[in-house]
């Protein structure tokens, strides 16, 4: 019998949205030509009892379901940022922060370079239900992981520092899933509290998108939940809100990064479809001459 938590079920809202994603990632660990392995994604489902079929769901238009238009993406932007993390652990950010974690597991499955400290923030209904599972499975970290409770909209910096995290050194920062689930002022104050938190020369790790009524409609086919809780992130253009702040971005088109991982453009960021936006994969260092 799968072993199910007491919190199993119990996730709502943007934690619930993170079961949508542990589906798309366990989908993709079972391919021939997978871009990462996560053994421990399915894990989540089996203790949800998560049936595929909700995050298959076509619309009633007929049109493309949520697996079908974010598989791809989800599987691209994974790659690109265990990559992007890994490589800032090892040129000198010995601490690494995972902003809203979800059911996140590179802390038990990435090789982390030897002292490397995981900070994962989330809420703790979410941490909770993901320790449960992963404790069933006797999981275990490749570095020193440390959870921390925290609401984004709350004082999570001071969390962070009282979990251990010291601003004075460089971090690598992770915000994988959350800018297009903000409003601008969210936004910009997520920014305004990494950046303050960030020694020079840490490193941010981002992806950001566009909204699409494709995405919409698969969204309201799984749940009237989910269509709102996109809301778009950032006003203005991507490179200038960070370098604003006093970080160097490197901008990559999520299409031209699939194609380097030998993947089609994932279909709600073709440009070849109607009604597609655009995707993002971004990398930022805080300027050495910021302080």
């Amino acid at each position: 019998m799968a072993h199910r938590p007491d919190l199993a079920g119990e996730l709502t809202g943007i934690g619930a949205t993170a079961l949508g994603v542990a589906f798309l990632r366990a989908e993709e660990s079972r391919r021939a030509d997978r871009l990462f392995d996560d053994p421990y994604a399915r894990t989540f489902l089996d203790a949800d009892g998560v049936a595929g079929s909700m995050w298959t769901a076509a619309p009633a238009s007929t049109g493309p379901g949520f697996a079908e238009l974010m598989a791809d993406q989800v599987a691209v932007r994974t790659r690109f940022l265990d990559r992007a993390l890994l490589e800032a652990a090892g040129a000198g950010c010995a601490q690494v922060v995972l902003l809203a974690c979800g059911l996140d597991t590179r802390a038990f499955r990435l090789d982390w370079p030897a002292g490397t400290r995981v900070f994962e923030v989330d809420f703790a209904d979410v941490l909770a239900f993901r320790r449960s599972c992963l404790a069933g499975h006797g999981a275990l970290a490749r570095c020193d992981r440390v959870e921390v409770p925290a609401d984004l909209r709350d004082d999570w910096p001071g969390a962070l520092v009282e979990a251990g995290l010291r601003p004075h050194l460089p971090t690598a920062w992770l915000a994988e899933g959350i800018l297009y689930a903000l409003p601008a002022d969210a936004a910009d104050l997520l920014l305004d509290r990494v950046t303050g938190a960030s020694a020079p020369g840490s490193v941010l790790a981002l992806d950001h998108m566009e909204d699409s009524e494709p995405l919409r409609a698969a969204r309201r086919a799984i749940s009237a939940e989910l269509v709102d809780l996109w809301r778009g992130g950032p006003a203005g253009d991507l490179a200038s809100w960070l370098r604003g702040r006093g970080w160097r971005p490197a901008l990559r088109d999520l299409g031209e990064v699939a194609a380097g991982y030998r993947r089609p453009v994932p279909p709600a960021f073709d440009p070849d479809r109607a009604g597609t936006g655009r995707g993002w994969l971004v990398t930022a260092r805080l300027a050495e001459d910021r302080r």
